[in-house]
């Protein structure tokens, strides 16, 4: 218990025999339930664990059903125990737990609802990640700030996060992804709620696990999921929830865009096909829609990050 808070520990257990026991000692004191959420790995969890860790609460799902749905499965108890604030560690050891009073303090004195760690803080430890991980994250962390709509936070992806369960109560774990799209998911639902997101910086680590999905097949995961998340973010934001001045924009920049844009091809197609000039009022046409549909575009953008949650 921190400051008459119940903090307890979420911990997706998948393959990691040789790494869960480290990851249980390094944990703080002040934590005061661990759930370990066996998901059908083909690495028992260790039979002595739960013997020599006894804050431990040992919880298995019927099947595989990825990180996202072990962790969801350690929430619902976490709220069904009344916890206050849960803290999601993974089982590999690749997790500064240090870091997790950093990561709750936030959630105590009611700065934000919830804390995630930021590799991108931290310029020694940057220099140390992976290459191509680290040119992956960059990227995908744009696109996933556009997605969400939490364009003040960086390093969506990073799993080591802290969170209230009055938070996790408001939202509908139906919606949150199981897999690989869990983190950016659960952000997006946040969206919904207004939750503020607190940035942590912090150090990535990495040993000797690796990762199941490979760096190619990356953009075909999560591009299609982020577009969805985005269109759904836009909709629900300015159409369903409200109506606003960035509405207005969006009404009319998207269709004044797509009009210059589309028929300015077929325009030097015709024309070019023809070996003759398009007329003046034409090209006029063209130009004047796609200046003002992207303006107004950008307008709404700017909007939209005015709009954006932030923590104090």
């Amino acid at each position: 218990m921190l400051n008459q808070n119940k903090i307890a520990v979420v911990i997706p257990y998948y393959n990691a025999s040789k790494h869960i026991a480290d990851v249980l000692q390094k944990l703080p004191e002040f934590i005061d339930t661990v759930y370990i959420v066996d998901d059908c790995g083909e690495e028992a969890l260790p039979s002595t664990i739960l013997e020599t860790f006894k804050k431990s609460v040992y919880l298995k799902n019927n099947k595989n059903l990825g990180v996202g749905g072990a962790t969801k499965t350690g929430f619902k108890q976490a709220i069904q125990d009344q916890i206050d604030i849960v803290v999601k560690v993974d089982a590999d050891d690749q997790m500064d737990t240090s870091y997790i009073e950093a990561l709750v303090s936030p959630l105590i004195h009611s700065k934000a609802e919830y804390a995630k760690g930021n590799r991108f803080r931290d310029f020694k430890a940057l220099k140390n990640m992976p290459t191509v991980r680290k040119i992956g994250n960059l990227g995908l962390s744009f696109l996933t700030k556009a997605a969400t709509g939490y364009w003040n936070n960086f390093d969506p992806t990073n799993g080591f996060f802290a969170v209230k369960t009055t938070t996790l109560k408001q939202l509908d774990f139906d919606t949150i992804a199981n897999r690989y799209y869990f983190e950016t998911s659960l952000i997006a639902e946040l969206y919904f709620q207004d939750v503020r997101i607190k940035d942590i910086p912090m150090p990535a680590i990495y040993g000797d696990e690796k990762s199941s999905m490979s760096v190619w097949k990356m953009p075909f995961v999560f591009l299609p999921k982020l577009f969805k998340t985005f269109v759904k973010r836009i909709i629900k934001s300015y159409f369903v929830y409200d109506f606003n001045m960035s509405s207005i924009y969006l009404l009319f920049g998207i269709p004044l865009f797509l009009f210059g844009f589309i028929y300015g091809l077929y325009t030097w197609w015709f024309y070019s096909s023809k070996a003759i000039f398009a007329p003046t009022g034409t090209i006029m046409l063209v130009t004047l829609t796609i200046i003002i549909g992207f303006q107004l575009l950008l307008q709404a953008v700017h909007y939209d990050i005015t709009k954006a949650p932030k923590s104090n």
